[in-house]
């Protein structure tokens, strides 16, 4: 117990001394009017810390390294927005720290909803249900062709909700690989199928609402339990099924760049350089923030990439390179990498939650590959966020949520089915 505790204490305290090694760098370099709005930001992030290391002893958990890892990385984010053209504790400052601590309360939720993969089985039914209200709402409340839905100065994504519940209908069709039926000549799982329309229902909501960025993010969720589907014990997925599968998904995707929409064409053969005043303008401004920055940036709210249309979400890796430098920019990166990674190397967990973990890695891969990609100008830009680093209150919320999945595949509930006292195992096992 007493190595746990001081294990416990040394993380708490190395989040804490980098937090405030990077206020100290805020202090020293940054552009501010008054220090007191800097000690306003160490007070805040300060607290947050020393808060959630105590609320965390409430918590009985086997591991505790994805709540430290979440933390370290939020209050970085809250930082990096305080600083964005000048060091200011302003109202989009506070916004931000309070999704931030959304985020957190989301992460619990989700730890204590994802725990049990028993339970997690039988609600299965109403993951469809949950997916199938929240696109009747975005095509109904969001406006033509739109997918935020507006009340008065509060905007909502819907479609931001669909993530968790889509990676839990991947994981929890796993068990049914045994089940298969024959169809037209045809051994077929139902849950398949099912799945497979799903996404494609998923797919067409996206494109017609113009959002055509987040499709890669649901396709790797997608093809990421359609995989471990094929690896489950006794699926028996043939070599020519799995040949077949590949085949369709490269045809869908070729017919999706053949077909895109004009605003897509032109973001796919877009010279950012030679329309720098038009389509090109984000990436271009972005690539010279991130070479003005250099390694080590130009320094806390020095930068100017705070005049760009969404610096702060869309192009925020930019935006972090130009003031901090491109090296604490992917060290950034790094660590929510390293958040990803632990649940999928480090037991113990059921092939359900190594399947939930491994959903949650493909959403939050895909979304800052997009991101980063698409800020230097390596892809079409999408306006992907990064999560826990970008603004957005919808995002921040899931984003929390899915590390509490990540933190309930650390941490599992493993518990066998009731036995009912009239069942002919259980009076055996009292006559014996």
């Amino acid at each position: 117990m007493s190595g746990n505790t001081g294990s416990y204490i040394a993380s708490c305290l190395f989040v804490l001394l980098a937090h405030v090694g990077m206020l100290i760098n805020v202090f020293i370099n940054g552009d501010y009017n008054s220090a007191s709005q800097v000690f306003l930001l160490a007070g805040c992030v300060v607290a947050l810390d020393i808060g959630y290391f105590v609320a965390m002893l409430f918590f009985k958990q086997s591991s505790y390294t994805i709540d430290f890892l979440l933390i370290l990385i939020l209050n970085m984010s809250t930082i990096f927005q305080a600083c964005f053209g000048k060091v200011e504790f302003d109202k989009d400052t506070i916004k931000h720290f309070v999704t931030c601590i959304v985020a957190l309360v989301a992460c619990r939720c989700g730890y204590l909803l994802c725990r049990n993969h028993k339970w997690l089985q039988q609600q299965r039914k109403y993951f469809y249900i949950g997916i199938g209200i929240l696109m009747i709402l975005i095509l109904t409340l969001t406006g033509s062709r739109a997918m935020w839905i507006s009340i008065g100065s509060f905007s909502l994504q819907p479609s931001e909700f669909i993530k968790p519940l889509f990676i839990l209908a991947c994981a929890t069709s796993i068990t049914e690989q045994q089940n298969r039926h024959k169809v037209l000549g045809f051994y077929v799982v139902y849950e398949n199928l099912a799945l497979l329309g799903l996404t494609a229902a998923i797919c067409l909501l996206q494109w017609w609402c113009r959002d055509l960025g987040s499709l890669p993010t649901f396709m790797g969720i997608f093809v990421c339990g359609f995989l471990l589907r094929i690896c489950y014990p006794k699926a028996k997925f043939s070599k020519k099924k799995l040949i077949a599968a590949a085949s369709a998904l490269l045809a869908v995707a070729f017919v999706g760049f053949k077909f895109a929409p004009a605003y897509v064409q032109d973001r796919l053969h877009a010279d950012i350089w030679n329309d720098i005043n038009g389509n090109g303008y984000q990436q271009s401004q972005a690539l010279i923030g991130i070479a003005n920055g250099g390694w080590f940036g130009k320094g806390p709210g020095h930068g100017d990439l705070c005049n760009v249309f969404a610096h702060e979400n869309d192009i925020v890796f930019a935006t972090i390179s130009e003031e901090w430098g491109l090296m604490f920019a992917l060290m950034t990166i790094f660590a929510i990498l390293i958040l990803i990674s632990i649940p999928l190397i480090t037991p113990p967990r059921s092939y359900y939650h190594a399947t939930m973990a491994a959903g949650v890695g493909a959403a939050f891969t895909v979304q800052m590959a997009l991101n980063i990609f698409g800020s230097c100008n390596l892809i079409p830009f999408t306006g992907v966020t990064i999560p826990f680093i970008s603004s957005g209150g919808s995002s921040m919320m899931i984003s929390g949520f899915m590390a509490g999945m990540l933190v309930a595949c650390q941490s599992p509930t493993m518990k066998m089915p009731a036995q009912h006292t009239h069942s002919p195992i259980h009076k055996r096992r009292q006559t014996a």
